[in-house]
């Protein structure tokens, strides 16, 4: 960890502290930043404004929206089902919020795994850290198994893993260009993303008034077959809504990503913020809108909801299309949904390599994975972090099927450490900050509704990861239950072993809560203002209009 008198050193060696540097070699030859580096660097904050912010918006918008949204319509049924996503979204909204006071003032790599070492405990952060990072890479084989799955929508010619072993190269080798290459890339398939989800919400509503086939729709299918879905259990609506929220909270995990990013955005103080802002439209327009209107157009118990016959078929966005009469968006929209796929997977690498870098600064993994190209690029981070796309083979046969829903079951859990991991840190971080006698109002940006929405938040993340699994007790099967629960133990397994290995304070004193190492500085703040300047005046229009609207 580094000290301030480091940061200071850091500053006053910093390229940008010569003009001459900035004119002349500064983007001399780009050429450098992908050779290797031979000792321990930081990464770059080549990561603009208008990138992390439409990054948050729409970077990791995947499967989970447009495909996975199937299950809660029905089983919860329409209403039931948005209630479920409304109530969700409350508590994402608390965490970013959190994540964007806490990301703005000390802006640095894997940032919330970070603050759970310097403000919760060492092992809690260590344990949290990993599981985080395992749930990416976890994630990143889901999204490569499904890939050729999609694509067999158009042709069945190459073998499933064929695919897999193209999309695994290409997204790896993307990921060791310099950010800057990977901002861009990013950007443009987000933009792809959320012109689709606009564009769907227009055509929704045309055909909610009329213009299919179908006629005026309206609230046809809130009256026949109802609002309400069958559920699964006994106890029918409110288990169906229990289970509408494990739903929710697999789509908006990645909400959190914006606060790895910070560590490599030009300016976190203009560029967090407003990313964090975006949040709160990303739930309410692509979200609660999608499945409002999906409410509408597809009938809870459409059996094109369960279809098996191709990967996308059971897709409400693709059901709503077809069952419109529109011939031609279906092959449109699966294409969308493969841009999503693969813009996923990438975000996938660079998460874990990003995650797995911060963890080695802090002293919780091998130094090995602090080295960085000349680019910025944790390379080592990036190749080890990719290798475990290769658990995307396991769906590939049947005797390894099995071992790949074990995986699938840890990711989702990990994203709710992840989000109880910041909220206690923000509460934690605001108390700090009293104890210091610093006054939230002087922070570059200042969370709304605190403390009590970090508090709500944590509250309800922590009922949430012991109830996601509650369909084992209905009728007790060991399997099952280890199965739901893995996440949860593993965690508690690896706290529990890192703690008795480096005995370390159970619980950080509020007084030893470290909120200066890496905080932002006057100095930072100019070069990024002025970088930011002058990069405003060689844009060119073009580039200044997408700017200014996105």
């Amino acid at each position: 960890m580094s000290s301030s008198k480091d940061i200071s050193s850091a500053n006053s060696e910093s390229p940008y502290s010569n003009k001459e540097y900035i004119d002349k070699d500064q983007f001399k030859n780009d050429a450098e930043d992908f050779e290797v580096g031979s000792v321990e660097q930081e990464v770059k904050r080549d990561l603009n404004p208008r990138v992390v912010s439409m990054m948050a918006l729409g970077g990791t918008i995947g499967t989970g929206l447009f495909i996975g949204i199937a299950t809660p319509i029905s089983v919860a049924g329409p209403v039931n089902s948005l209630i479920a996503y409304i109530f969700v979204g409350t508590i994402v909204y608390g965490v970013t919020q959190s994540l964007g006071e806490m990301a703005t003032y000390i802006p640095c790599p894997a940032s919330f795994t970070v603050y759970n070492q310097r403000m919760l405990s060492s092992s809690l952060g260590f344990s949290a850290g990993y599981i985080y990072w395992f749930s990416w890479v976890t994630t990143l084989a889901v999204e490569l198994s499904v890939v050729g799955q999609v694509i067999e929508y158009w042709t069945f010619a190459v073998p499933l893993w064929a695919w897999i072993l193209i999309f695994w190269v290409i997204l790896t080798a993307i990921n060791l260009f310099p950010v800057k290459y990977y901002g861009e890339v990013e950007f443009w398939v987000a933009c792809v993303k959320v012109v689709a989800i606009v564009g769907f919400l227009i055509y929704a509503l045309c055909m909610v008034c009329g213009a299919g086939k179908t006629g005026p729709v309206g609230f046809r299918y809130w009256r026949n077959p109802g609002p309400w879905g069958p559920g699964k259990t006994p106890t029918k609506r409110f288990l169906g809504w229990v289970d509408s929220l494990i739903n929710a909270i697999f789509t908006y995990q990645g909400t959190e990503l914006v606060g790895i990013t910070a560590g490599e955005a030009k300016n976190p103080k203009k560029a967090v913020p407003k990313a964090i802002r975006s949040v709160f439209y990303r739930i309410l327009i692509f979200y609660i809108g999608s499945l409002f209107f999906l409410g509408l157009l597809v009938p809870y118990n459409d059996p094109k909801l369960s279809s098996t016959t191709s990967y996308i078929a059971s897709s409400p966005f693709v059901i709503a299309i077809s069952n419109s009469g529109t011939k031609a968006l279906p092959g449109i929209f699966n294409a969308v949904i493969l841009t999503t796929i693969i813009s996923a997977g990438n975000s996938n690498i660079y998460t874990a390599s990003r995650i797995l870098y911060g963890l080695a600064q802090n002293g919780s993994s091998l130094k090995f994975f602090t080295k960085v190209t000349k680019g910025g690029v944790p390379y080592n981070a990036v190749i080890f972090s990719s290798l475990f796309g290769s658990l995307a083979f396991l769906s590939c046969s049947t005797a390894g099927a099995e071992a790949f829903n074990w995986l699938i079951q840890i990711t989702a859990v990990a994203g709710l450490f992840a989000w109880l991991g910041i909220s206690l840190c923000h509460i934690r971080f605001m108390n700090a900050l009293k104890l210091k006698n610093i006054s939230r109002d002087d922070l570059p940006f200042k969370a709304v509704g605190m403390p009590w929405m970090a508090i709500y938040a944590a509250f309800w993340v922590f009922i949430l990861i012991f109830i996601q699994g509650y369909s084992v007790f209905l009728d007790f099967d060991v399997k099952t239950f280890f199965i739901n629960y893995i996440s949860v133990i593993i965690f508690v397994v690896v706290w529990l072993g890192h703690q008795f290995i480096v005995r370390d304070k159970w619980w950080i004193p509020l007084e030893e809560v470290d909120i200066t190492t890496g905080v932002r500085d006057a100095y930072e703040d100019a070069m990024w203002e002025k970088e930011e300047e002058e990069a405003k005046q060689d844009a060119s229009a073009l580039s200044r209009f997408i700017d200014k609207v996105l």
